[in-house]
């Protein structure tokens, strides 16, 4: 992580969970975090709690479903901090909804924030990215499990879709960027059950979020963001490619299960 210090990362999602632990870590490995989120005042506190930290986190309200929050989000960064290095596209959304009677309002929802605001993000930092001077960089997609299975809770088949877009949208911008002899990177983790909001704030008609998390072994916010340390923290001409990170425990061995694909990073 050291050839990381003192550059720039944009984490989505940053006020809580997964997003607010990656920010952390991050900002304890000296660099300069910006930390999009629609709940700012969050970011702000966890800021303030960061303060002496090698690094530093700076908060941006954004809504990710929005793209004018998005652009100007970008560009807050662009003048404050000088460009991105690093992309941690984590905001991401889930709703109970059935596909035979669902609310469009949800659909739209989880499609505008875990599909077209990623995608969004991704285009502006990749802008960034190649106007810096190290020509270099990497983006990292929280994905999720649901994203490579099909899921056998019902009501829950709409925000597998948007995680098996993402799985797609990595593999199509990795060979983009190969095609383009590239030196960004592009990382898909795809985590289990994470004891987090994203269920609590969802709209749920059947699930006990609480429930669910005392019945179930589940991943905490730190794990996920040892992962994120991890694929960055891979030398330059390595690229983790996608990765899964489950639960081990011998009631649930058959999700026991940890994926690394590794390719060379193409140069001219």
């Amino acid at each position: 992580m050291q050839r990381w210090r003192d550059r720039v990362a944009v984490v989505t999602g940053a006020s809580s969970g997964i997003g607010a632990a990656i920010s952390l870590e991050l900002v304890k490995h000296g660099l300069r975090v910006a930390g999009l989120a629609r709940r700012v005042d969050k970011v702000q506190e966890l800021a303030d709690s960061l303060a002496g930290s090698p690094g530093k986190l700076h908060p941006i309200k954004c809504d990710i479903s929005k793209e004018e929050d998005i652009l100007h989000a970008f560009s807050e960064v662009k003048e404050k901090l000088g460009g991105v290095d690093i992309l941690v596209n984590n905001a991401g959304v889930v709703h109970e909804t059935l596909l035979s009677d669902g609310s469009t309002d949800d659909w739209f929802n989880m499609f505008h924030v875990n599909v077209l605001g990623l995608s969004i993000c991704t285009r502006e930092a990749l802008k960034s990215m190649r106007e810096r001077s190290n020509g270099g960089g990497h983006v990292v997609h929280i994905n999720s499990i649901a994203g490579h299975y099909d899921v056998s809770a019902p009501g829950f088949h709409m925000y597998s879709a948007t995680k098996h877009a993402v799985t797609a949208l990595t593999e199509g911008l990795r060979k983009e960027l190969v095609s383009q002899h590239s030196n960004i990177r592009v990382t898909s983790i795809s985590p289990g059950l994470v004891d987090t909001e994203l269920l609590r704030h969802g709209s749920n008609k059947t699930l006990n979020p609480e429930e669910i998390y005392t019945r179930i072994p589940c991943l905490k916010p730190s794990d996920i963001a040892d992962a994120v340390l991890y694929v960055l923290g891979t030398p330059p001409h390595v690229q983790v490619q996608s990765s899964s990170v489950i639960i081990l425990c011998d009631k649930w061995e058959k999700f026991a299960i940890e994926t690394f694909c590794f390719c060379s990073v193409h140069r001219d």
